[in-house]
């Protein structure tokens, strides 16, 4: 091993020691970590562009390094250390140079007990067909969700289970399940390559890594439609906009064909974002849409302004709820300080009233929600 990927070892060692997330390296600035939300500088640690340059010539396979110079940029999982800890990592140029990112991926696959999951959430892992969508800014959780979802049916279910991931991130062993996962780039050519080719592989369920693109939506949907089970992930915010991108991907005169298929098989979204806590780490703020008769009848009709509304009523019965619900939750149970809850809040001014006890919210009913941003553990800032 050179000395400059030895270096990058130890910055590595000091963010998960640190309890971070990210460790960014720009060339000729601090190389910095993201802790609890932020960016903290690491030392006075510095790389140049030669040095950074030197590194991916260390860690990047031929092919993988050529790609990053024709593409400018690169994706890949590094692997370190007889542990084998594991990080996302992306490489890329700009204007100063060179940059690298690397996330850390847990070795450990929480459960969903350990994460704090809504109890809603093990509704999915019983579904026999259907599609279920995790959804959220990047870092705000999704992969560790899926994780502890697709851990869950691992363990209690007798079913055949294939990922295709771009790249892999949780590596999960066959327990009463038989898991095949493919990464982009060493297993398939592409998502859709991957997708036509399961259909033929005999699956239970298919865990997709992200619906990036029409074709990759279009054959998710019709392996939900002909009895497979299919998880996958989006960049949206909210279970309404999830929808809206799923429809919106396809031509105006198939949009209404395509809403009564994503009404009958679209069967939940869990759309995340993360919140500041009180005592200085991030809980979850989960959104759960199950389709329920009215939820499916609201898609079909293309009545989804209604959608959040639905949600909020049906969480005594379903266990669905809003952001705001689930920030209120946080509130209440001491997690999350007014000043944060309402700078999140979709509806602030709702979300006042209700911390005064006028429109219905109870204190002494929330429930914790906490869980890591595909890191370790979501880790207390002692500073």
């Amino acid at each position: 091993m050179h000395d400059v990927e030895k270096r990058l070892q130890l910055y590595l060692r000091s963010l998960a020691t640190n309890g971070g997330s990210d460790l960014h390296i720009k060339s000729g600035t601090t190389v910095r970590m993201r802790v609890s939300g932020d960016l903290r500088k690491l030392g006075k640690e510095v790389m140049t562009t030669e040095e950074i340059d030197q590194l991916c010539r260390e860690i990047l396979t031929e092919k993988q390094y050529k790609a990053l110079i024709d593409k400018r940029s690169s994706d890949f999982t590094y692997v370190m250390g007889v542990e084998k800890a594991r990080f996302r990592a992306n490489i890329f140029f700009q204007t100063d140079g060179m940059s690298c990112v690397f996330r850390i991926i847990p070795v450990k696959i929480l459960t969903m007990e350990e994460l704090n999951l809504p109890k809603a959430l093990e509704h999915f892992t019983k579904l026999k067909r259907g599609l279920v969508a995790v959804t959220g800014i990047t870092g705000s959780g999704k992969s560790t969700t899926l994780a502890a979802m697709i851990d869950r049916i691992n363990r209690t279910q007798k079913k055949h289970i294939i990922t295709v991931e771009d790249p892999i991130e949780f590596v999960h062993k066959d327990r009463e399940c038989l898991v095949n996962q493919r990464g982009i780039g060493p297993d398939a050519l592409s998502f859709h390559d991957a997708l036509r080719g399961a259909l033929r592989e005999d699956p239970d369920i298919i865990l997709v890594g992200e619906m990036r693109d029409l074709e990759t939506i279009e054959i998710g949907l019709h392996a939900a439609n002909t009895g497979h089970l299919v998880f996958s992930t989006l960049h949206t915010k909210s279970a309404e906009e999830t929808i809206d991108r799923i429809i919106g991907m396809f031509a105006k005169e198939e949009q209404p064909r395509i809403r009564l298929t994503v009404a009958a098989s679209l069967e939940g979204v869990v759309a995340q974002r993360l919140v500041k806590t009180i005592n200085g780490g991030r809980a979850a703020a989960i959104e759960i849409l199950i389709n329920t008769g009215r939820v499916g009848q609201l898609i079909a009709e293309n009545r989804d302004a209604e959608i959040t509304d639905a949600l909020a009523e049906g969480k005594e019965i379903y266990g669905t709820q809003t952001f705001d619900q689930a920030i209120l939750d946080l509130f209440f149970a001491g997690r999350v300080n007014e000043e944060e809850a309402l700078g999140n809040a979709s509806n602030p001014s709702d979300m006042k009233l209700k911390m005064q006890g006028v429109g219905g919210a109870v204190a002494g009913k929330a429930q914790k929600i906490e869980i890591d941003d595909d890191v370790f553990d979501v880790m207390e800032d002692e500073h």
